[in-house]
């Protein structure tokens, strides 16, 4: 199996515990890049918490692409040339914010340009995603999001046992009209029901011309699932959900241990370790 595309999740899976790149994944990487892999890192963060990873790891050129925002943007690394975008109506943000609202948990709102709220009291979550993506974090009300607003996604944020309630309590037809999928047990993401990483993987391999048994997908976490089942070859992180795990076609070491070396050395490299 000849590998033409890796792509690889982010927050628990190219970064460590730390939230770093290790030296010995960041070079692995750019050879695999050098060698004319396409390296593509494919994550639920804004655009805006990707581009300094995106310099460090020399994938700025007119060949290189990301996905963000869970695969509701895919667009070239240096042009900005837009391959695919989804996105969520007025219509979509009053009923998730609505939902939200009935299932008393926190509640955010994520555009091209900052994370808005219009919780008082603003869940950590809120502050913490602000400060990981580097994004401005601003208060606006309900009507102001609605009507001034052009949104990408929404992420539901509480306390794990509290939004794992929520979540069980969504009616059902909220999971037909969107993609729900959880980045970690304090996020929901809501995105446009055409949105995901596999749907937004399968739409810049058909702008590549590259089949997805040509494709690696390493992730950890749930939303990682549909680019996992998506690519010819899906690769699980040893810290990857049991979910994950199972649809993985391998496991590798965890991102404290430099796991997606492993993979780019194993299967894209073809240096069977």
């Amino acid at each position: 199996m000849t590998i033409k595309l890796v792509a690889i999740d982010m927050d628990g899976t190219l970064l460590n515990e730390q939230g770093m790149i290790t030296d010995a994944v960041a070079e692995t990487i750019k050879r695999a890049r050098k060698q004319g892999v396409y390296i593509v890192l494919c994550t639920g963060r804004p655009l805006m918490g990707v581009l300094n990873y995106l310099t460090d790891l020399e994938l700025v050129t007119l060949d290189d692409f990301v996905i963000s925002y869970n695969g509701s943007l895919v667009l070239n690394s240096k042009s900005g040339e837009v391959i695919s975008e989804y996105g969520l109506s007025r219509q979509d943000y009053l009923a998730i914010d609505t939902l939200a609202r009935q299932l008393n948990v926190h509640l955010h709102t994520v555009s091209r340009e900052a994370i808005y709220t219009s919780n008082r009291d603003i869940s950590r979550y809120t502050v913490n995603e602000a400060f990981l993506v580097d994004m401005p974090l601003k208060y606006r009300t309900p009507e102001e999001i609605a009507e001034q607003i052009s949104v990408t996604k929404m992420m539901m944020i509480d306390e794990p046992e509290i939004l794992a309630d929520a979540i069980g309590k969504i009616p059902q037809h909220y999971f037909e009209q969107y993609t729900l999928v959880t980045s970690a047990p304090y996020y929901l993401e809501v995105l446009n029901r055409e949105a995901s990483k596999g749907a937004a993987l399968r739409e810049l391999a058909a702008y590549l011309s590259i089949n997805a048994s040509e494709i690696m997908a390493i992730g950890d976490a749930q939303n990682d699932l549909s680019m996992i089942e998506y690519a010819g070859l899906g690769i699980a992180m040893g810290n990857a959900t049991e979910e994950i795990k199972a649809a993985a076609d391998h496991i590798v070491a965890s991102n404290a241990e430099d796991g997606v070396k492993e993979a780019i050395d194993r299967w894209a490299m073809g240096n069977v370790l």
